[in-house]
């Protein structure tokens, strides 16, 4: 793990840090793992194994290796849980492990959670219909009732004991980005001092089926490692990935008093939507780079400023050109100087939880000083961009940008600083 920064000499009482990250994805099951791996440039997407594919024209994905429910969680909760419940409280609890924090009766109050998944507990519900189907009512299970709807946040609660605010947030794939975002005004609001915040997703059978049958998904069954390629002509869709990624966001008063070590500032957030299309983003990306720019002018930042961007690139012929016009029409002729890469060419897209793990890989290049690269970009869109193609490059990143755009036009940008005090 990477040297964080220094302790907090001063109080911010108005300002948002970054304490902890706990990751599960298909690099490894934890954050300093699922970090390494992607500065060695590994990919983690192969052959599904979980699951029978091989009616599908697409039969390869990002799965989560390695990953013990009963490491992280009581047995009769994972026997009664949804995978994505088991992986965002695993993820929660690395988090806060990270971060230094025991929820005691004092804290707990204080501590919201807001956590979001786009496909849900799926799972579950598909279960229990083929179970009613095949044997009848007596055969659904009473606690599907529960557990099958938006009861994420409720079920992190429960597992962490935390009383403050808490919601499921969906915003598509820009779902953990927005709630980290929406988490952090918690805290400058004085509703919170410390959130446990980000995304999870799984896909099974369904959720595969259904984004081939929407043309959105790479068909290079065959040869996985290459499949997702960000910002490469030769692109031809995403690749679906599964896992968590949650942030323990805090006052900056709540960490100087309890002398924590900060790994960033959450200087800026921002969303907007397209209004656009249900499924392609706006073609001029202007709401996109709105978002950047409020997003920027949140943190008191400007496009000179920032020395790392981690892109949404999905590896999709429109998301990738639109991504690439909205920075352009941002960064001007900084567009060109600073670094932009996408982690998904390596975890795959990891749908709601994308956000969340690319915000923590952002917390990391500004302590390393060193950029995760862009697999597969053999032909660049833009030569003239510094896609990180192939391997990690080192840079001094004092202020660093997440971007994540979802389908519906959800648009929403994080801006993290090295804290300084």
């Amino acid at each position: 793990m990477s040297t964080a920064s220094r302790h907090i000499e001063q109080s911010a009482p108005d300002r948002v840090v970054v304490t902890g990250r706990g990751v599960v994805s298909p690099l490894a099951p934890n954050w300093p793992d699922t970090w390494a791996a992607l500065l060695a440039g590994k990919s983690g997407i192969r052959d599904i194994t979980g699951f029978d594919v091989s009616d599908l024209p697409v039969r390869i994905g990002g799965e989560v290796p390695g990953f013990e429910p009963e490491r992280h969680l009581p047995r009769h909760v994972v026997r009664r849980t949804d995978w994505t419940i088991q992986v965002v409280v695993a993820a929660a609890r690395m988090a806060l492990q990270e971060a230094g924090i025991e929820i005691d009766d004092r804290l707990a109050p204080r501590v919201g959670v807001a956590v979001g998944s786009i496909i849900g507990c799926t799972r579950v519900a598909s279960r229990n219909a083929m179970a009613m189907r095949d044997e009848g009512y007596a055969a659904v299970s009473p606690q599907v009732f529960p557990t099958m709807g938006i009861s994420s946040a409720a079920e992190v609660c429960l597992e962490l004991g935390s009383r403050g605010p808490s919601a499921e947030m969906v915003a598509a794939c820009a779902t953990g980005t927005v709630c980290l975002g929406e988490a952090a005004r918690w805290i400058r609001e004085g509703r919170a001092d410390v959130a446990v915040a980000g995304g999870m997703d799984a896909f099974d059978r369904l959720e595969l089926a259904a984004a081939a049958r929407a043309r959105v998904l790479s068909r290079r069954t065959g040869d996985p490692t290459s499949a997702s390629r960000p910002f490469d002509k030769d692109r031809d869709g995403f690749v679906m990935g599964a896992g968590a990624g949650v942030l323990v966001l805090e006052s900056a008063a709540h960490a100087r008093r309890r002398g924590a070590v900060v790994l960033a500032e959450l200087a800026g957030y921002a969303s907007t939507t397209d209004a656009h299309h249900l499924t392609a983003p706006a073609p001029d990306g202007s709401q996109a780079a709105r978002a950047m720019r409020k997003a920027l002018e949140s943190a008191r930042a400007t496009p000179a400023d920032v020395g790392y961007i981690n892109a949404h690139g999905t590896g999709t012929r429109l998301n990738d050109d639109t991504e690439l016009a909205a920075i352009r029409r941002v960064y001007a002729e900084h567009a060109h100087r600073v670094p932009v890469s996408s982690t998904k060419s390596m975890t795959g897209h990891m749908l709601a939880a994308g956000g969340a793990v690319e915000a923590a890989v952002v917390t990391e290049a500004i302590n390393a000083g060193s950029v995760p690269p862009t697999l597969n970009c053999d032909a660049p869109e833009d030569p003239a961009v510094n896609f990180v193609a192939h391997e990690a490059q080192e840079h001094d990143v004092e202020v660093g940008v997440s971007h994540s755009f979802g389908f519906g036009g959800h648009n929403a940008v994080l801006v993290l600083r090295r804290w300084r005090g």
